[in-house]
């Protein structure tokens, strides 16, 4: 936090823009820290929260826009040829990438939306609409609508709570573990049905 206040004093909202876009990158720095106390900070310093605002959602696109294009660089080829080689110790065949595929392009576009809302997900979404190729323009758009709201709600809750700001981390932890219960739910599922037509 020492770090964070120290480039928010010096920069201002560039240096919100900055530790927003590294937080795409690196989640161990998280935005649901950051923002809260950003928001808290309008109420004791020069920055407003609807610049506050605009600051993070930049730093986000730009984030995002960096793991896209990681994606997009390793590409689908790479990716089946990882699969038709190592796939079998991970028990996924190509089949299961092309429905992923599939899936993405009828849905990827929500997905995206609703991703920028969720820990840890918001980051990494990023990387299979690169894979997929996402169209640039629409992924630019629906990471601003998701990520706005988010932003929105941490700085808003910031300012709303003042010095008792580090209390949305509290709930925002509930929330994150929610999520991972539920994703390991869907995994442990998929891999469930994997293996049961070879048990039985």
């Amino acid at each position: 936090m020492d770090w964070i206040t120290r480039v928010m004093e010096s920069l201002g909202y560039w240096g919100i823009v900055a530790i927003v876009a590294l937080e795409n990158l690196f989640p161990p720095i998280p935005s649901e820290l950051v923002l809260p106390f950003a928001g808290f900070l309008t109420t004791t310093g020069p920055m407003n929260a609807p610049g506050v605002v605009l600051a993070a959602t930049l730093g986000s696109v730009l984030g995002a826009l960096a793991l896209y294009t990681v994606g997009a660089i390793v590409g689908r080829e790479r990716v089946y040829f990882i699969v038709r080689r190592y796939g079998r110790f991970l028990t996924v065949r190509e089949d299961h990438v092309e429905r992923a595929e599939d899936w993405f392009d009828r849905y990827g576009r929500w997905t995206v939306f609703f991703a920028r809302m969720v820990p840890i997900l918001r980051s990494i979404i990023s990387i299979p609409a690169g894979l997929t190729r996402m169209p640039l323009l629409p992924f630019i758009a629906y990471t601003i609508a998701g990520t706005l709201i988010w932003n929105v709600l941490l700085v808003g809750a910031g300012v709303i709570l003042g010095a008792a700001w580090p209390e949305i981390v509290r709930w925002i932890d509930y929330y994150q573990n929610l999520v991972i219960v539920a994703g390991v739910a869907v995994v442990a599922y998929w891999l469930w049905l994997q293996i049961r037509p070879r048990l039985g």
